[in-house]
């Protein structure tokens, strides 16, 4: 301080002996006319210089060396920007000066200041520019000598002002206060430069590091340009917004790479840098799960209170630092209307102190950044703590999902469990937008009645009352749509739970031609979610009403009452009061919004802990002892066990086992006998009700129907296990899969479409006994593998897996066929839930009536192939077959050539080959088309123009009354009023409910336009996926296939033209009063439309990862769900459990990006609206006095106070407008692009009632591939099937006979060829009168969930007389009248309370009803017992005698009294004839499947 006094003294003393020749140099007009001729100068040295480089690179000049671009000088992007700020404030400062002095007398010294500034602004203006286009790309690593020379003259001519302004001080000499402050911000600026040009510019900067970061690591960045995307795990991954620092985080720049590299470039989910550990689910889950578990403590039920102080436990840091930047919020959103009535004072003349007019600027300007800044990073962060509760509830979600027992899965289908996910976690997430503003409501109306107040007096009561009416109103309000929003939940489970169900077994109803008949069942609960839906909108759109109005009704109140008090009405204490009402209107307005989400969250909340209370399975079922520590593998005693615990008659009884370690073990039983239960019992899944069960060693699963994940081949098999090339050979040989891995274009590298639908029966069966023996358990559960499998595949599993590989394991295995009972240590048969025998398969032979029925059924059918004269067989026909030198090899071996090369050629000429594709995901901008479909679907777009009118008017009176009102009331109170109290109360309340009407009539066209939309959307997109062909959905998994919800989207772009009015209005006005302000407005605009088009390729793009990322976590939940007994059985949940939480974070980033890159486009809107501002602001203290209206000067600064907000959420809903589109584009996308089915019926060409007749199927040349650019999988079939006869095909797993079947069905269609039934060529007719007159009895089993009736009649065509009978045919009948509902007792969700059997003969029973002149069987009978296949044949015999029946069949029992046996061999016919020639030919590829069966029959394996 002493040092600044002595050199002030030192300089005043020198200046006093300056002579009067040189005082010329103390003058602005020296100053101002030497700084523009220095920047002229430098002007006309940057144009030069263009020129020269210009002229020398056409003359062929030297280019740059390769790899120049490498390094740029130090601080290269701070000079840049600092450049531009120089620029934009001498233009700023131009037009203050320009505005100041317009209307005075023009002097020379103000011309040249104006000059000086304009060449300020052209010359460092064309600075940026130099350094942008010429410097960034020349490799220095300095800044240009001249130009650093230039800086160093800037510097000192800067210090040469401010000393000047100290000397003029000094000497008492006024000087504005606006040139001492461009002075300042000169010099600061010279500082700047002179740092950067001589002291920082030692040393480069590779400019690699200036690049976006790609995975937010500066320091790994150049490696990262080969493997962008590490795992989370890695230490060395910086995140941008962890290791910002104080001011990027305040400027939201740590975004600012993230959004270079989305203007680039189409952004991939790689480009998006990780979570900080805080956000992402690994580290924030814990944290909440032992929170809960230590508030839950010894209750078994998790309460909703429960779940809210874990939920605010896990992120309290942010719920504090968020409560902070709300009260920090509204304190400074109310110094504007606090500080209205001074200015509008200070306007009209009433000044206190000198510089008063400045430091209301001033407060204004501050009160407005602190408000912008503290509303960006409380909106910001309470989305950050969104993402970060939306990935720990749905972790916790997956977590129980995982552990449910069946009881519990019975009470919620996976359709509501996804629900949970997808809806309430969700909504729960979103709510943290809402959690701060039940007390904001209160501190603002608090701080309104303060400032109302100080302006208006005891009329203040009159407010209070009216606001407190007005939110009273909420109450029945809120509980109303608490309780529309409960049934519109429930009502969207049941639809959601149907169509899941529905899109699952698809291929079933386009099999029976049921699809049309299922759609309208979604339509039907489609109808009662939407009159639930209907109610909502209206109620909300009442709301709206009741609310717009809410802020008029209580300005009428608060304005009549100070008439009625006789309380003055001056201009400055309305436009006060009206600013204080314009900002309670946001809480009034946001309060029914707040009030609806607290109903729909506490709804979401209460079902998440009743789900999280839902009983899991029992961890004491089963006593797990330690490895190698028994002989024994699997001990039961006298153990009891129930799927339900209410039952009377427990589902296993009296079960006493004891099995050795290596012990193969084989349950045999009929069908429903409890062969299943068993195994399930010793996983662990069933109840026990008493006994003990141990168990020691590590355990696998084959279950009975396949669980396959979607992913690689290889994938699943390993199942988390490493790699072990030799073992996975050695596995893949065992399961028989190496041809088919060679047949498949990708091999093991196929990706597998969901639940396996791109694969047939048997290789999925076989891909799950691969993922069994890779394992290497101790123990395996076999559930009748063998089943889905032909003859030879069959024998060769069993030989190689269970008696071979797992020779020293123990087996436990399931099975129909009686040849793999001797090879058992041990036979169990089952009866009624009880082991009725137990032991060697002779010794138990004799000794009971349940086997012998069992074996005889079985002897039965080995009698058939006598019947047909099969002789005895060599032995060497064994050992033929086994080494492949049968008599087809020749055809075999060319058939897999010409496979290869199909496939080769295939690979060529399309690369991507995969079946399964990657969810197609649109790019860059959403094109107008969408916008004017979306607009356009609603009474073809009738409701727009009368939405828009009623907005107009809405905003003109809106306008129009606050107008009024600052023009008719003096501006103090010696003024006489322009008119009387009462007509001033008369005409503002006339406006005002003019004004509220036009609200309502919007809202109600709103909702009835959202309503419409989103219904109409709805039934197009349903229609257009139910139409669709059956490769859809062996492509797509259900959970990429979008949710429809119009109503929202509707309302949150129309909300985009609301605003838009309001921002018009708002600069309409503030135009009216000093049209200069659009001067800055024009630039100001400019710019943030160049931001948003900036920002716009980003936030879309990410906008579409959010959505691509969201279908992998749904389809790895219902996934998880539908195989949680496989992953239970091999200890897999901590993987699975990991899977889930990468996938999460995977869906959290985006999100969370998303939101920060909405708050890094709103902050710089929000800083130039406050420029804009604050320039308005500046012109009004500038003008002299009594040139504009006081009033109406202040009514421009109440709609100004608004205008930054205003602003930023007009280019916020253009942003949001674009990202919600994309929904809207994806149901488009869907309704459009894909492709539908033929015709389900052609009225020209209908086949008569009565076809077909004699049910002749004719086979010409047929050529079949899934795909256009799959290999074929039928290469030319011609051939023809009699009517009324018999026909069997047989063929190994994946020969294409279940291809075959779903041609006949046009469920693909043929490449090439055709097929007729009875002279009608099938691809002539339409599908359903195809399909309907056809049966089949499928190769999956499918039950619905609902009654035993619409399983078997769901087109309600038959009479319950005719369901008893199909039933009794079909040997269900007694099975049915067991239960207590008889035919309308429930089915679960795929009929999981039904055995495989059972499920089977309910098929049964479908086709015995619909009596079809054409039947088809594909593996119908591959999950029941040999008896109950033969009842079954026996049955169809019966009454399919004059029928044709088509059989596909891996039992050659089944095929051997048909009339004609095809043999498909790789997609050829190789044999077609009667069974008996064909087995007269010992040679014949058909005898020697018969001689396999026959000794594999007759085998022991032993």
């Amino acid at each position: 301080m002493e040092l600044f006094h002595s050199s002030m003294h030192l300089l005043s003393h020198h200046s006093s002996f300056m002579s009067p020749g040189t005082d010329f140099l103390l003058k602005p007009i020296f100053i101002r006319g030497f700084s523009g001729s220095l920047h002229l100068l430098l002007l006309f040295v940057l144009l030069v210089s263009w020129l020269w480089k210009k002229f020398k690179v056409g003359d062929g000049g030297e280019a740059p060396k390769e790899g120049s671009r490498n390094r740029t000088a130090l601080y290269y992007r701070h000079t840049l920007i600092c450049c531009l700020a120089v620029s934009a404030l001498s233009v700023a400062f131009c037009l203050f000066y320009y505005f100041s002095w317009y209307k005075h007398v023009w002097s020379e010294e103000k011309l040249v200041t104006l000059s000086d500034l304009a060449i300020r602004t052209l010359s460092w203006g064309a600075v940026f520019v130099y350094l942008h286009s010429h410097f960034s790309s020349s490799g220095e690593s300095k800044f240009p000598f001249l130009l650093r020379v230039w800086w160093g003259f800037y510097f000192s001519l800067s210090c040469y002002c401010v000393v000047i302004d100290i000397v003029l001080y000094q000497k008492h000499v006024a000087l504005p206060i606006q040139s001492l402050v461009s002075d300042a911000a000169f010099l600061v600026s010279a500082l700047f430069f002179i740092y950067v040009g001589f002291i920082g510019s030692k040393e480069g900067r590779d400019t690699l590091l200036e690049e976006p970061l790609l995975n937010g690591s500066r320091d790994s960045s150049v490696g990262n340009t080969a493997e962008s995307n590490k795992s989370t795990g890695d230490a060395t991954v910086k995140i941008p917004f962890s290791n910002a620092g104080i001011f990027s985080i305040l400027t939201f720049s740590w975004m600012s790479p993230l959004i270079a590299v989305g203007n680039k470039k189409t952004l991939d989910l790689e480009d998006v840098p990780e979570l900080d550990k805080g956000d992402s689910v690994v580290g924030s889950f814990p944290v909440f799960r032992n929170k809960l578990e230590s508030e839950r403590g010894a209750l078994s039920r998790v309460t909703t209170l429960h779940l809210v102080k874990a939920l605010i436990f896990s992120a309290w840091r942010e719920i504090l630092l968020t409560a902070f930047f709300v009260l920090l919020y509204t304190m400074a959103s109310y110094v504007g209307p606090y500080l209205i009535d001074t200015f509008v004072q200070y306007l009209y003349g009433r000044r206190e102190f000198e510089y008063e007019g400045y430091a209301l600027v001033s407060a204004f300007l501050v009160a407005k950044l602190v408000e912008c800044l503290s509303q960006r990073h409380w909106f910001f962060r309470a989305q950050q703590i969104g993402v970060r509760i939306r990935a720990v509830l749905v972790a916790m979600i997956y977590n129980k999902g995982l552990t449910l027992s069946c009881q519990s899965k019975q009470c919620h289908t996976s359709g509501e469990i996804i629900n949970f996910m997808t809806v309430d976690a969700e909504r729960v997430g979103d709510f943290t937008w809402y959690m701060h503003d039940p007390w904001m409501v209160v501190l603002q109306v608090a701080l309104a009645l303060l400032i109302l107040y100080k302006n208006l007096g005891l009329a203040v009561i009159a407010t209070l009352v009216a606001t407190i009416v007005v939110m009273l109103a909420n109450v029945p309000l809120g509980k109303l749509q608490e309780k529309f929003q409960d049934k519109l939940m429930e009502s969207k489970d049941r639809r959601m739970k149907a169509t899941s169900e529905i899109l699952r077994n698809m291929r079933i109803l386009k099999l029976q031609a049921w699809e049309m008949k299922f759609l309208s069942k979604i339509i039907d609960l489609r109808k009662t979610e939407t009159g639930w839906l209907r109610k909502f909108v209206y109620t909300s759109a009442m709301t709206t009403f009741v609310f717009w109005g809410a802020p008029t009704f209580v300005s009428v109140v608060t304005f009549v009452a100070c008439m009625l008090l006789g309380i003055p009405l001056e201009s400055g204490k309305i436009l006060s009061a009206l600013a204080t009402f314009r900002i309670l209107q946001e809480p009034i307005y946001s309060l029914p919004d707040t009030i609806s989400m607290i109903a729909q969250t506490k709804v979401s909340l209460d079902r998440i802990a009743s789900f999280l209370s839902l009983d899991e399975l029992k961890p004491d079922v089963v006593e797990n002892l330690p490895r190698g520590s028994s002989d024994t593998a699997i001990e039961i005693l006298d153990a009891n066990f129930s799927w339900e615990l209410s039952s009377p008659n427990p589902t296993l009884k009296d079960i006493n086992l004891k099995v050795i370690h290596g012990m193969k073990v084989a349950v045999c039983g009929t069908v429903g006998s409890g062969k299943s239960s068993l195994l399930s019992c010793i996983l662990g899944e069933v109840p026990k009700i008493s006994g003990t069960l141990k168990l020691c060693g590590t355990k696998a699963y084959v279950s009975q129907s396949p669980w396959i994940q979607s992913g690689k081949i290889e994938q699943n098999i390993l199942f988390g296990k490493e790699m072990d090339r030799e073992r996975y050979e050695g596995v893949l040989e065992a399961c028989s899969l190496k041809k088919d891995l060679e047949i498949l274009s990708f091999g093991d590298q196929t990706v597998i479409g969901e639940r396996g639908i791109n694969l047939s029966g048997g290789q999925k069966q076989r891909i799950q006994i691969a993922r069994a023996l890779y394992q290497d358990a101790d123990i395996y559960l076999f559930d009748d593998p063998f089943s889905a499998v032909d003859a030879h595949t069959g024998s060769h599993l069993f030989k190689e897996c269970l008696m071979d590989l797992l020779s020293s394991k123990t087996v436990i295995y399931v099975t129909h066929q009686v040849e793999f009972l001797p090879a058992a240590d041990i036979v169990l048969v089952m009866k009624d839930g009880k082991i009725t025998q137990a032991g060697k398969f002779n010794d138990i032979l004799n000794s009971g009536t349940d086997f012998m029925d069992l074996v005889g059924a079985h002897n039965e059918a080995l009698s058939a192939l006598d019947s047909v004269g099969v002789g005895p067989v060599e032995k060497t026909s064994i050992s033929k077959e086994d080494n492949n030198s049968a008599s087809t090899t020749g055809a075999v071996q060319k058939v897999d050539n010409r496979d290869v090369q199909d496939s080769k050629i295939d690979d060529l000429g399309v690369p991507k080959g995969q079946l399964v594709q990657e969810e197609e995901r649109e790019k860059g901008k959403v094109g107008f088309s969408v916008y004017w479909k979306y607009i356009t679907t609603a009474y073809g777009g009738a409701l727009v123009p009368f939405i828009l009118l009623a907005q107009i008017l809405f905003q003109l009176l809106q306008i129009g009354s606050n107008y009024w009102m600052a023009w008719a009331t003096p501006v103090s109170a010696d003024m006489k009023p322009t008119v009387t109290s009462s007509t001033l109360i008369i005409v503002y309340v006339a406006l005002a409910v003019g004004s509220s009407f036009c609200i309502l009539f919007r809202s109600l066209l709103l909702a009835t336009a959202g309503y419409k939309t989103a219904t109409i959307l709805f039934n197009k997109m349903h229609l257009c996926i139910f139409r669709a062909p059956m490769s859809f959905f062996d492509a797509t998994p259900s959970f990429y296939r979008p949710k429809c919800s119009g109503h929202e989207h509707f309302k949150s772009n129309w909300g985009l033209c609301l605003l838009n009015d309001t921002a018009f209005g708002i600069i309409a006005v503030m135009s009216q009063v000093a049209w200069q302000v659009f001067i800055i407005f024009i630039p100001v605009i400019t710019a943030c439309v160049w931001y948003q088009q900036y920002y716009i390729p980003s936030a879309r793009e990410l906008a579409r990862l959010v959505g691509v990322c969201k279908a992998p976590v749904i389809q790895h939940f219902a996934e998880t769900i539908s195989g949680s007994t496989t992953i239970r059985s091999f200890n897999q949940e901590s993987r699975f459990r990991d899977t889930n939480m990468t996938l999460m974070d995977g869906y959290g980033r985006p999100k969370f990006y998303t939101a920060g890159a909405m708050e890094w486009l709103c902050f710089r809107l929000d800083v130039l609206s406050s420029i804009t501002f604050a320039f308005c602001l500046i012109f009004l203290i500038s003008v002299p006095e009594g040139v504009i209206d006081p009033g109406i000067a202040g009514l421009a600064v109440t709609y100004g106070l608004n205008l930054n907000m205003l602003q930023a959420w007009v280019i916020w809903n253009l942003c949001n407008m674009e990202n919600k589109i994309i929904s809207v584009e994806r149901i488009l996308q869907y309704t459009t692009s894909i492709p539908s089915e033929p015709p389900l019926v052609i009225d020209s060409n209908r086949p008569d009632h009565s076809w077909p007749l004699q049910g002749k199927v004719d086979l010409h040349d047929l050529q079949v591939r899934y795909a256009p650019h799959m290999p074929l999988v039928l290469r030319g079939l011609t051939c023809s099937f009699p009517g009324g006869m018999k026909t069997g095909i047989v063929g190994r797993t994946g020969s294409g006979k279940s291809t075959l079947i779903q041609t006949l069905f046009r469920i693909v269609d043929p490449a090439a060829g055709r097929i007729l039934i009875d002279g009608i060529d099938i691809s002539s007719i339409g599908l359903h009168d195809l399909r309907s007159r056809l049966s089949i009895i499928p190769q999956d089993p499918t039950m619905f969930e609902g009654t035993v009736r619409s399983n078997l009649d769901p087109l309600e065509e038959y009479t319950d007389e005719q369901i008893w009978e199909a039933l009794d045919k079909c040997q269900l009948g007694d099975e049915v009248r067991k239960k207590q509902g008889k035919l309308d007792s429930a089915v679960s969700e795929n009929g999981e309370n039904w055995s495989m059997g059972q499920r089977q003969l309910v098929c049964l029973g479908r086709v015995l009803l619909k009596k079809s002149k054409v039947l088809v069987l594909d593996e119908a009978t591959a999950s029941v017992d040999t008896a109950t296949d033969n009842l079954i044949q026996q049955t169809l015999r019966h009454h399919f005698s004059d029928c044709t029946v088509i059989t596909i069949a891996h039992r050659i029992t089944s095929v051997l009294d048909s009339d004609m046996v095809l043999l498909l061999s790789h997609g050829l016919i190789e044999e077609c004839d009667s069974p008996a020639r064909l087995l007269e030919n010992k040679s014949s590829s058909f005898a020697q499947l018969v001689a396999e069966y026959t000794i594999r029959s007759n085998s022991t394996f032993e």
